[in-house]
């Protein structure tokens, strides 16, 4: 199940990016050519705050335990969370939104500058609250560090993060070929090729509580 947002279109337009509907469009088509996906995708002035947060929580509660939840976001960010279309969305108000999902495979991606800022919220509600079960492994992987910005260039199709995430999701980070991609296979993959195509400036972090084996895409 996977929730997809991308806003280039803010209001107004000295806040536009570039690339950030057509990363969550990417993402959006690369789950359809899976055959056991379903997503909803909000662009734009459909990602509003009310919008995303409604998403997650009903497509998200129609997942299984087995099933895997994606939430993937590529946008503005703030120390502390996502600029929605209309509204500032906090990491929090996504958090507590997953965690009406009872799958014990929950995902957060997130292309956004200053997105690594999730990983350093450690309080009990960082990884609690998005967890249905004790047993549930929730995966955090995130564009850049706290401190850094999340690059796009305009002679690109997709920002660098979405870029080598789509790459690795394709099949290029299943490195043993058994065509289920791991948490660890994706990071390693997308980590080493966006910090080298941001001449080190930008690095993706990952965080959470998951085994390092932990399915990211079966296909």
């Amino acid at each position: 199940y996977l929730v997809s947002a991308g806003i280039s279109d803010y209001p107004g337009t000295q806040n536009d990016l570039i690339l950030p509907a057509n990363d969550a469009k990417a993402i959006s088509w690369l789950y359809s050519k899976n055959t056991d996906v379903v997503y909803r995708q909000l662009l734009n002035n459909a990602a509003t705050k009310n919008a995303i947060v409604s998403a997650i929580q009903t497509l998200f509660a129609q997942a299984t335990d087995k099933d895997i939840v994606v939430f993937f976001f590529s946008g503005h960010g703030y120390p502390g969370g996502f600029y929605a279309y209309d509204n500032r969305l906090s990491y929090t108000e996504v958090r507590q939104a997953m965690a009406c999902s009872r799958s014990n495979h929950k995902m957060i991606f997130a292309d956004a500058c200053f997105s690594g800022k999730l990983r350093e919220e450690k309080s009990s509600a960082s990884t609690t609250a998005i967890r249905a079960a004790k047993t549930a492994d929730v995966m955090l992987f995130l564009s850049s560090r706290s401190n850094e910005l999340s690059i796009e260039r305009r002679n690109m199709k997709n920002g660098f993060f979405t870029t080598y995430l789509l790459k690795g999701l394709r099949g290029n980070a299943d490195t043993n070929r058994d065509r289920t991609i791991t948490a660890k296979e994706l990071f390693n993959f997308v980590s080493k090729g966006v910090s080298s195509i941001s001449n080190n400036k930008q690095h993706p972090v990952m965080w959470g509580k998951f085994n390092d084996n932990m399915p990211v895409m079966i296909w």
